[in-house]
């Protein structure tokens, strides 16, 4: 079959479709004939080895993948890799039903991002009606999620940085109250402006680095910053415990990954999103669909902060 497979770690240039055997599903495992792979920011770490997992080679990449089982059930499953082909295998808890109404498009951006947007605002910042909240990359798969959820579930405010007019229009246009430059420079002051001179109650952070730093700062005092990514490839500043006192500050760090061994942490919250997506009150956004082939082209655009939403790829093309 046709697959991307890796031998060397590096940047979008070590992405090349082959020809491998297929997989064979063992005892609890599903093959799925896949017709979309979703593509995630997390997978050009994992290309580089720079992932929080250590990655082995040969490798096929890739996470997720929706299409059909061998009986017609038409699924959306967790693969842990080996999504970018035209065939996958997944633990069969791991393998759920897609409803009628929810696209491929929408069933992958939901099965990992949608469920990474609910836990990071229900599990790990425990967001309470009124309380504004700083989504960083608004227009990403996660943040274009997170914008819409966090209305739903009743913030005061939403604001949501983006790196350029046409994705903070587009963050606006999901539901948030005010959009702003992500640029690290001065970006404390700008998230205080967005938000009325007050400083935000919880923030959504996977770029890292100095973004962090000024994110940090910009927190009220029991204010919840949860880091999922590190987008920028660089580290944050130390922060010493007297100033998580000061304010009664609050960091905490999430990983889907840490989900997996308790298949109802992902089952339960991918539920409510496939009816939310149904009834119409939430619109995954699908930023692009591109072939197995241009598999390379897919990252650098992805890298180069070029994309929005979810990303998808076809393995018949």
């Amino acid at each position: 079959m046709r697959a991307v497979q890796i031998t060397e770690f590096g940047g979008p240039e070590v992405l090349k479709v082959s020809e491998v055997d297929a997989p064979v599903a063992g005892d609890g495992q599903v093959l799925i004939t896949v017709d979309r792979a979703g593509i995630n920011y997390a997978d050009t770490h994992q290309v580089e080895n720079s992932y929080l997992s250590k990655t082995e080679l040969p490798l096929i990449p890739g996470g997720e993948v929706v299409g059909r089982t061998a009986d017609g059930r038409r699924v959306v499953a967790l693969v842990g890799s080996g999504g970018y082909a035209e065939q996958a295998v997944a633990a069969a808890p791991y393998a759920f039903d897609v409803p009628d109404g929810v696209s491929d498009g929408d069933a992958l951006a939901l099965v990992l991002q949608g469920t990474t947007a609910w836990h990071l605002l229900k599990t790990s910042t425990h967001l309470a009606p009124g309380e504004s909240v700083l989504v960083h990359a608004g227009a990403g798969g996660v943040g274009s999620l997170a914008v819409q959820l966090a209305k739903l579930w009743g913030a005061g405010r939403v604001i949501a940085t983006a790196s350029s007019d046409d994705k903070r229009k587009q963050t606006l246009d999901l539901g948030a109250d005010a959009a702003i430059d992500g640029t690290p420079e001065g970006l404390k002051d700008r998230i205080i402006e967005a938000n009325g001179g007050k400083r935000v109650d919880i923030v959504l952070e996977m770029v890292g680095g100095k973004t962090f730093d000024e994110s940090f700062d910009a927190l009220a005092r029991f204010g919840r910053l949860v880091t999922f990514g590190s987008a920028s490839r660089q580290a944050a500043e130390a922060i010493a415990p007297g100033r998580l006192m000061k304010g009664s500050k609050t960091i905490a760090g999430f990983w889907l990954a840490d989900c997996f061994k308790t298949p109802a942490l992902l089952a339960d919250p991918l539920r409510e999103l496939f009816d939310l997506t149904v009834a119409g009150k939430l619109h995954p956004v699908v930023g692009g669909d591109y072939p197995l082939s241009e598999v390379a082209r897919a990252h650098e655009d992805m890298r180069a902060r070029r994309t929005v939403g979810k990303l998808l790829l076809d393995p018949t093309r």
